[in-house]
C-alpha cells in the first residue's frame, strides 16, 4: 500500500531574519485508512506541523525547506488557490478551537451549505441533507432545527461537534485533527473517537491525531510520533512506543499519565518546561531537563532506525530501566 503523505525533513520557520525553528527536520509518513498520533507537551511543534501540510501557517511562518507529498502532490509548492481546493474536499483539518472554523454571523445551516456547494455541484436541498446528516453523526440532536441555529447558541462541546461534522462534509482523503476532543464531556468524546475510527475502516480516510493525551492515542492510532521542541523524538507502532519506549523524554510522557502513578503518591512529572524555540541548548534538546544527559548529548543525535522503530537518544531506555 502507498503512502497517502509523506513528510519529509519539514523545516517550519518564524521571522525571516531570526529564523526560529518551529518544526525542524520532521519526517514521517501515513498510509490510506491509517491514523498517526502526534503528541508531546505544548510548544512541541504539533499544531505547527499541522498547519504547514494544510498550508494555513500565518506570517511570518513559513515552510522554509522539505516536500510535504500527498498523493504524490507537493503541497509546499501549491498556490493558495489550489490549496484551496484541497482544503475541505480532499484535506480537512479540525482545530482546538472551533471558533477558527466557523463564522459567528452566519447560522450552522448557511455555513455547512456553503461548504458543501464550494466543492460539490450539487442542489442546495442536497447540500441541506447532507449537512443535516453531518451533524446527526457527530450526536448533535434535532439536527434539522440546528442549522438555523447560530454559533453563540451552542455550548462549546456543540461547537466543536459542529466544527468535526463540517470536517467530514465530503469524506476526505485526509483530517487532521488538532485536539479535536479536548472540550467535550467523555461520553461525547467517545462517540467523536468511534466515529472517526468508522470513517477510517469505512471510507479509508487518513487521520493525524494531534494530541497530548496518551490515552487517546493508544485508543485510536495504530503509529505514534513524539515531539519535542520541533523535532521528532521517537516513532513507532502505539504498542511497540508505548509499550517499550526508548526516547527519556517519552518515558516521561506515560509516567506521567495519572494511572502509572500509585494511589496517595505524588505524581511523577518531567522537571523543568520545554524551552522556548528562540533559546534551545545546543545539540539533544531535551539534556537539559534529563537524567541520563552527558556530555556527549551537546551534539544533537540523529533518528536512530531499531525494529520498525526510530528514536533521537545516544542513551536510549531499556525494559530494565522502567
Amino acid at each position: 500500500m502507498s503512502h497517502l503523505l509523506e513528510v519529509r525533513n519539514l523545516v517550519t520557520e518564524f521571522g525571516v531574519k531570526l529564523g526560529l525553528r518551529a518544526v525542524n527536520d520532521v519526517s514521517f509518513s501515513l498510509k490510506r485508512g491509517k491514523v498517526l498520533g502526534l503528541v508531546g507537551e505544548s510548544g512541541s511543534g504539533k499544531s505547527v506541523t499541522g498547519f504547514s501540510i494544510m498550508g494555513l501557517l500565518d506570517r511570518p511562518g513559513r515552510v522554509a525547506a522539505g516536500r510535504i507529498l500527498f498523493d504524490g502532490i507537493d503541497l509546499a509548492t501549491l498556490s493558495d488557490g489550489e490549496m484551496r481546493r484541497l482544503r475541505g474536499k480532499r484535506i480537512a483539518m479540525v482545530f482546538q478551537d472551533p471558533m477558527m472554523t466557523l463564522n459567528p454571523v452566519l447560522t450552522i445551516g448557511t455555513q455547512m451549505i456553503e461548504a458543501v456547494l464550494a466543492h460539490d455541484p450539487v442542489s442546495k436541498e442536497v447540500a441541506r441533507q447532507r449537512s443535516r446528516d453531518a451533524l446527526g453523526l457527530v450526536g448533535i440532536p434535532s439536527p434539522e432545527e440546528r442549522l438555523s441555529a447560530y454559533p453563540h447558541e451552542f455550548s462549546g462541546g456543540m461547537r466543536q461537534r459542529v466544527a468535526i461534522a463540517i470536517a467530514l462534509l465530503h469524506h476526505p482523503d485526509l483530517i487532521i485533527a488538532d485536539e479535536p476532543t479536548t472540550a467535550l464531556d467523555v461520553t461525547i468524546q467517545s462517540q467523536i473517537i468511534s466515529e472517526f475510527q468508522k470513517l477510517t475502516e469505512q471510507s479509508n480516510t487518513a487521520v493525524i491525531w494531534i494530541t497530548h493525551d496518551l490515552a487517546i492515542v493508544s485508543r485510536v492510532a495504530d503509529d505514534i510520533a513524539v515531539m519535542y521542541a520541533g523535532r521528532l523524538v521517537e516513532m513507532g507502532s502505539v504498542r511497540n512506543v508505548l509499550g517499550d519506549p526508548r526516547h527519556p523524554y517519552t518515558k516521561g510522557l506515560i509516567m506521567s499519565v495519572p494511572s502509572q502513578n500509585r494511589r496517595g503518591e505524588p505524581l511523577r512529572q518531567i522537571l523543568g518546561m520545554t524551552p522556548a524555540i528562540s533559546r534551545l541548548p545546543s545539540g539533544c534538546s531535551f539534556r537539559t531537563r534529563c537524567d541520563r544527559a552527558t556530555e556527549a548529548c551537546a551534539v544533537m543525535p540523529d533518528l536512530m532506525a531499531e525494529d520498525h522503530r526510530a528514536f533521537r537518544c545516544f542513551h536510549p531506555m531499556t525494559r530494565i530501566d522502567a
